[in-house]
């Protein structure tokens, strides 16, 4: 199956890539992240336990266990501050 990936802000930036879409066996948003943490150390310690960003799936914002199926978008950003 295909998802859409989405990266906002700071991890954009990092990747150097807004969008893309990838092969991905049903799993969950742990998978994913897994994933695109073996894609190299920059991608590892963006996507670390310690950085701090979300993860949303067509728009909602999900935890790691949350289900990923074909066709959908998943989007990774820095949480968003106001004021």
């Amino acid at each position: 199956m295909t998802i859409t990936v989405l990266y906002f802000a700071r991890l954009r930036e990092e990747f150097g890539i807004a969008e893309e879409s990838i092969p991905f066996a049903a799993g969950t948003v742990a998978a994913l992240l897994d994933i695109l943490r073996g894609r190299g150390p920059e991608w590892a310690q963006q996507l670390s336990a310690e950085c701090n960003y979300r993860v949303a799936i067509n728009q909602k914002l999900v935890d790691v266990g949350a289900a990923i199926k074909a066709g959908d978008e998943v989007a990774i950003f820095p949480p968003v501050t106001g004021g």
